[in-house]
C-alpha cells in the first residue's frame, strides 16, 4: 500500500548493554499491507531491534509508534495484545505439547477457569490453514517434539497468526529450516497475509528471498541504519555492499584432487530413515547432500555419528567397521555440526571457551589440572581465525547472534581436528560474508586433506561449494555425481521424483 500511513515507525531507537552499543539512532517505517526486510550481518542489531519491536527489550532512547499512538510494550505479552507478534529463528515451542496447544498457548480459550480446548481447535485451524495443505498435513493432538523442525516452524508462525488483533507480524530468518516445497507455501501464505492488510518484518540472509517478497527494506551495519529504500530499485551487489560496508567477492572454487577413501556407507538403514545409502567420501573432497526436508538427509548424518540407532548396512571409518557411538566416532575422527545447534550444538548458558573445548580438555591439562590460560589461549586463536564476534572468550555462547554461535560450533570441530567433517546446514542463519568465509574455510580443510560431507537445503550452495553432490529422496541416496555435470533443476527434479 504505497502512501499509505505507518502501521509501525521506528524513531531514532538506541540500545546498549553494557560497553556494548547495539543499536544507534535507527529509524524506519512498516506500512500496512507491505512487507519489509531488514538485513545486516550477523551481529549488526537486527535482533536486538527486533526484540525492542516484540517487547523482549525495552530501547534506552528513540521511541516507537503502532498506528499514529505510542507504542512501548511492556513485555512480549503486552505486544502480542498490541497486535505486534514475533516468530523467532530459534524455535521456541513446548515439545511435549501438542500442535493445538503450543500454538493458543497463553492465550487458551476458558470458561468458568477450565480450558475449553474444542474452540481453540478452530482457532488453531484458521491460524494455520494459510501455512498447511489439508489439516493431516499438521495433526492438532500430535506432539510438537515429533515433529520435523520444518513442521515446528510452522507451529510457531501460526501461534503468532493466532492472535486475535495481529497487525505487525516479525519472522526472523522463517525459512532457515525450511525446504523448497515448504518455503513456497509461506511465501503464498505471507502474499496473501500481506494482500489482508497485514504488516511483516522480515529478516532473511537470503537476498533472492528478499527481492520475491519484500517491497522495502533497511539495512543495518554495526547497530546504525545505512540504507533504505525500495527493493526493486536497489541491486544486490549495492545491498551486500551496504551490509558489508565494502563489496563481498563470491569465493572461486578450485578443482581439487581427491586421495584415499576415509568413510564408505553401504546399504546403511535407520530405523525409520535412511532407507538405504551408499556412498564413499575421499580425502580432500566436498560431497553434498540435496533433498526435501523430510527424506532422511539428517538421519543419514546422525546414523553416521552414532546419535541415531542403525538398522541395517555399513559405515567404514578407514576400512574399520562396528557398531558406534558418537565418542567413538570422535575418536576416530569423525565430528559432527547439528543444524539444531540451540538443542545439540551448543550450550546457551557456557561461554565460548567452555563450549569449543569441553569434549576435549586433555590438551589443555598441566600436571593433571585444567590451565584457564591454555584454554583461552586457544578459544582466541579460534576466534581470530573464524572472525567469532563476541566480546571476550568467557562471553556466554547465548548472548551470541546465530551466525556466531555457528562459527562457535564449527570452532569445536576445528579443535578437535578431525578429518570428517559432518556438515548439517553449516551456513544456516550466516550472513552474506561469513558465508564465504564459511565456504573458504571448508575449501580450505578440503585442501588440507579433510573430507567434508554437507547437508543443505540450498542447492545453488552446493553446487557453488561441492565436488560431487548426491540427492536424498524418500530415504533412499542416489549416486553421487560431478556438480559440474547438475544444475539446480536437475537436484530439484531428482529430490521431488519428478
Amino acid at each position: 500500500m504505497d502512501g499509505a500511513p505507518a502501521r509501525l515507525r521506528a524513531r531514532g531507537i538506541g540500545k546498549t548493554f553494557g560497553s556494548t552499543r547495539a543499536l544507534e539512532g535507527v529509524s524506519f517505517e512498516l506500512r500496512p499491507g507491505s512487507i519489509h526486510a531488514i538485513l545486516g550481518e550477523n551481529g549488526a542489531g537486527k535482533s536486538t531491534l527486533m526484540r525492542i519491536v516484540a517487547g523482549a527489550e525495552r530501547a534506552d532512547a528513540g521511541a516507537l509508534l503502532l498506528d499514529g499512538a505510542e507504542y512501548a510494550p511492556l513485555g512480549p505479552v503486552d505486544a502480542r495484545r498490541s497486535g505486534v507478534s514475533i516468530v523467532y529463528q530459534e524455535l521456541s515451542v513446548c515439545p511435549d505439547l501438542t500442535v493445538s496447544e503450543n500454538v493458543v498457548l497463553g492465550a487458551e480459550s476458558s470458561r468458568f477457569g477450565f480450558v475449553r480446548s474444542r474452540d481453540d481447535d478452530a482457532r488453531v485451524l484458521r491460524a494455520l490453514a494459510p501455512l498447511t495443505r489439508a489439516r493431516g498435513d499438521l495433526p492438532l493432538d500430535a506432539r510438537v517434539g515429533t515433529l520435523s523442525a520444518a513442521e515446528q516452524q510452522l507451529v510457531e508462525i501460526g501461534r503468532a497468526l493466532a492472535a486475535e488483533n495481529t497487525r505487525v507480524l516479525i519472522l526472523d530468518e522463517p525459512t532457515s529450516s525450511l525446504g523448497g516445497d515448504d518455503v513456497e507455501r509461506l511465501f503464498r501464505a505471507l502474499g496473501d497475509l500481506k494482500a489482508s492488510g497485514l504488516a511483516i518484518l522480515y529478516i532473511s540472509h537470503f537476498l533472492e528471498e528478499v527481492r520475491r517478497i519484500a517491497d522495502e527494506y533497511t539495512v543495518l551495519r554495526d547497530g546504525k541504519a545505512v540504507g533504505s529504500g525500495r527493493v526493486e530499485a536497489t541491486s544486490n551487489a549495492e545491498l551486500v555492499a551496504m551490509m558489508a560496508g565494502r563489496a563481498v567477492e563470491n569465493v572461486a572454487r578450485k578443482a581439487r584432487e581427491f586421495g584415499e577413501p576415509v568413510l564408505s556407507l553401504r546399504q546403511l538403514a535407520g530405523v525409520r530413515l535412511p532407507k538405504s545409502a551408499s556412498l564413499t567420501l575421499h580425502r580432500g573432497e566436498v560431497l553434498g547432500i540435496a533433498g526435501l526436508v523430510g527424506s532422511g538427509r539428517t538421519e543419514l548424518l546422525r546414523a553416521i555419528f552414532g546419535l541415531d540407532a542403525v538398522r541395517s548396512g555399513e559405515v567404514r571409518v578407514r576400512a574399520v567397521s562396528g557398531a558406534s557411538t558418537p565418542r567413538r566416532r570422535l575418536a576416530q575422527g569423525v565430528g559432527m555440526l547439528s543444524e539444531d545447534r540451540k538443542r545439540e550444538g551448543l550450550a546457551g548458558a557456557l561461554s565460548v571457551s567452555e563450549n569449543l573445548t569441553l569434549s576435549k580438555l586433555g590438551p589443555l591439562k598441566r600436571r593433571g589440572l585444567l590451565s584457564p590460560a591454555a584454554e583461552r589461549l586457544e578459544t582466541e586463536r579460534f576466534i581470530t581465525r573464524l572472525g567469532i564476534r563476541c566480546r571476550d572468550a568467557d562471553q556466554s555462547v547465548g548472548e551470541l547472534s546465530g551466525g556466531n554461535q555457528q562459527k562457535v560450533a564449527l570452532a569445536r570441530l576445528l579443535y578437535h581436528d578431525v578429518d570428517v567433517l559432518l556438515l548439517d546446514e553449516p551456513t544456516r542463519g550466516i550472513d552474506v560474508r561469513s558465508r564465504n568465509e564459511v565456504h573458504a574455510l571448508i575449501g580450505e580443510l578440503a585442501a588440507r586433506g579433510k573430507a567434508v560431507l554437507v547437508v543443505s537445503s540450498q542447492l545453488s550452495e552446493l553446487l557453488e561449494l561441492c565436488d560431487r553432490v548426491t540427492v536424498m529422496h524418500r530415504g533412499v541416496l542416489g549416486e553421487a555425481r560431478p556438480s559440474t555435470e547438475r544444475d539446480e533443476h536437475a537436484l530439484l527434479s531428482e529430490a521431488t521424483g519428478a
